[in-house]
């Protein structure tokens, strides 16, 4: 292939795409109120069809173990009790979760109806094949974003289908369909009835979307309200320490926002580390109590919450490493079959907890290309990688080793031909990108509800692999989609 004939994208085409964004939505909100488009890829990339339906059978499947681990308070507890002692952010969640649920001695039986809205992030790695990277458990968002990604590679076929072919790895592939944004609405529309119907209440389902202060990633989450709006339903957005004020208790443990009225649905964007819970103007004793309390209180309600506290710590990295270690069988306990155990198994990745005997192994044995060093935290900047692992274990306390973990590092299959991504208004040839894949499941009570037993669709990232960071928001990555070959 001749690269330089490609290089030079028509100013028409960026514009087009920039445009084509921004009208769509895909955008993030800048400090002035203005949006800019987010990075796109010109044509998506491909997989394998094969691989494409391994991830659709077992991600299910998954989400089934992870809904069931929530539900699971005595393990929970017991569990991620070490890991809680050396994460102070995990310690006040396992508090929350102890406050909620009691002890095994002394249960206690929150009102909450869990809904599961999850995504499960992999890569196709050269040499094992597709293994997860993470789960997403709280605030797991740009379902929106990843079904407008797959529509604007429709949009590029139709509208420049020269520029379109000349990037396309396969002529004959074919794109993957991807519902994110409906299906997701579908569970939450599901939720939300069934809420409204235990009360043999009329009117429109009202959804609550908890979202931090000063959000710039609005669009994505817009687009969501937007989609359950033309379904009926009435969509509110509120932040920790508005709803400290706001949120009552009514009859039958119905959950009441003033002037709002009864809550059907709840849904954290916001609540995954401190600072979502920090009130300076309260002068706590201790931090982020009052605000974080909003978790408890919501949980003694009847309501669809996602994510309860135990979601949220059954998709921690810590219980990712656990349910790594062990054996298969294991799994049965939380209701799969030891044949889905088993396929659950297969995509899971090597996790090492960090001890003595692990980081004296990891300095004089290990490739330590071969790993990264993982943290509780969520989102982009907490992983280590390289030579840069032996300093930060180096500079880890005893009690820290708990909120560590190490896991195999993936390399993905870099595309055979190069990309070019459309940032900030320009276009740039990438000549290794590489993709991470994140598959949307929405579970309600234990039970999927979306029209394809449980996926809802698909989110694609993709960076150079020379980047470590490949987060659309806070990393070198930029929106793509699926094209399948057999």
């Amino acid at each position: 292939m001749n690269i330089n004939k490609k290089t030079v994208i028509a100013p028409q085409i960026i514009e087009d795409v920039c445009e084509w964004a921004i009208m769509h939505g895909v955008a993030f909100r800048q400090a002035d109120n203005t949006a800019k488009h987010c990075p796109l890829s010109i044509a998506p990339m491909t997989i394998e069809r094969e691989v494409y339906a391994h991830l659709r059978r077992v991600v299910p499947l998954l989400t089934k173990l992870i809904t069931n681990v929530a539900e699971d308070s005595d393990f929970l507890q017991s569990s991620l009790s070490d890991m809680a002692k050396a994460d102070p952010f995990f310690g006040r969640l396992m508090a929350l979760h102890q406050q909620i649920h009691g002890t095994a001695t002394h249960p206690l039986d929150p009102a909450r109806q869990p809904l599961l809205l999850m995504r499960t992030d992999f890569m196709d790695d050269r040499q094992y094949g597709a293994k997860v990277i993470e789960f997403n458990g709280i605030a797991a968002g740009m379902a929106p974003f990843g079904q407008r990604a797959t529509e604007f590679h429709a949009f590029m076929q139709r509208q420049w289908p020269e520029t379109y072919q000349s990037w396309l790895e396969d002529a004959a592939a074919i794109p993957a369909e991807n519902e994110g944004l409906t299906q997701l609405v579908n569970g939450i529309v599901t939720a939300a009835t069934q809420i409204k119907a235990d009360f043999n209440e009329q009117g429109s389902p009202v959804f609550l979307m908890v979202v931090q202060k000063n959000e710039d990633n609005v669009y994505d989450q817009h687009l969501l309200e937007i989609a359950l709006q033309q379904q009926g339903v009435r969509t509110v957005r509120r932040t920790f320490e508005q709803l400290s004020a706001q949120l009552i208790t009514g009859s039958n443990q119905r959950l009441i926002l003033d002037g709002v009225g009864a809550i059907d649905v709840v849904y954290l964007r916001a609540g995954y580390q401190y600072s979502d819970y920090c009130a300076p103007d309260l002068h706590e004793a201790v931090c982020c109590y009052t605000l974080s309390q909003m978790r408890v209180f919501i949980e003694q309600h009847h309501v669809a919450l996602n994510a309860t506290v135990g979601q949220q710590l059954a998709t921690s990295k810590t219980m990712q490493m656990l349910l790594t270690m062990m054996p298969a069988k294991e799994y049965v306990r939380w209701g799969v079959t030891l044949e889905e155990a088993q396929l659950i198994k297969s995509v899971l990745a090597e996790m090492k907890p960090i001890n003595t005997d692990t980081i004296h192994w990891f300095n004089t044995q290990a490739i330590k290309s071969e790993w990264v060093l993982k943290n509780q935290g969520e989102g982009g900047g907490h992983c280590v990688f390289g030579d840069d692992i032996s300093a930060t274990l180096a500079k880890l306390t005893v009690a820290e080793y708990d909120a560590w973990a190490l896991m195999q590092r993936l390399y993905p299959h870099e595309r055979d031909v190069p990309t070019v991504a459309i940032r900030d208004a320009k276009a740039t040839v990438v000549n290794d990108l590489v993709s991470e894949i994140g598959l949307f499941t929405a579970y309600f009570k234990g039970q999927p509800v979306t029209d394809l037993d449980g996926y809802a669709g698909y989110l694609i990232r993709s960076k150079p692999a020379s980047e470590n960071e490949g987060g659309i928001h806070s990393g070198k990555g930029i929106l793509d989609s699926l094209v399948l070959i057999d």
